[in-house]
């Protein structure tokens, strides 16, 4: 066996325990062979009665050129995707990060459902609390900023005041 086709096997490769610790191990637990300890550890019941129709076993040399004749198979198209209307590029970390997550654009993102339910919750229970304390008929609550909360609540208010009220320009927060 030359150099290369030891080390073209996995099994060659792999690291694991060798003949000697594999009889060892065996020994220190009571079983004379693995057939043995399978036999001990897996119960009948759930075992195929079965061999399994596997095909020949491969090197990983012959694997990845089983790999490349299936991937030489495939068709390339072209794709529109970040092209919009006019010839762009868009950086292969945006397609990946941004256009190609799921997380973006469908209802099983992680953290958008929950905090936003938990937000809207809060300011319903909010716009209720400024309702039931000041006796007012409305209250204002944005999903935006607090800062921009203030400015639509105070231009809802001079969008609505009556006559007598037209020059009152005083805000209590």
């Amino acid at each position: 066996m030359t150099t290369l086709e030891f080390y073209d096997k996995f099994v060659d490769r792999h690291i694991g325990p060798n003949a000697n610790e594999i009889e060892k191990m065996l020994s220190d637990i009571g079983v004379a062979s693995l057939d043995e300890l399978i036999d001990k550890t897996i119960p009948q019941s759930i075992r195929s009665k079965d061999e399994l129709n596997l095909s020949k076993p491969q090197s990983e040399f012959e694997f990845l050129q089983h790999l490349r004749s299936l991937a030489e198979k495939n068709k390339l198209f072209k794709t529109y995707i970040g092209l919009g209307y006019y010839p762009t590029i868009t950086p292969g970390v945006i397609k990946r990060n941004i256009l190609e997550n799921p997380g973006w654009y469908t209802q099983y993102t992680p953290y958008q459902a929950e905090i936003s339910q938990g937000r809207l919750e809060a300011l319903l229970n909010f716009q209720t609390m400024v309702t039931d304390l000041s006796g007012m008929q409305i209250a204002n609550s944005s999903l935006l900023d607090e800062a921009t909360a203030a400015a639509e609540a105070m231009t809802m208010l001079f969008s609505v005041r009556k006559a007598a009220k037209k020059n009152a320009n005083v805000f209590w927060v």
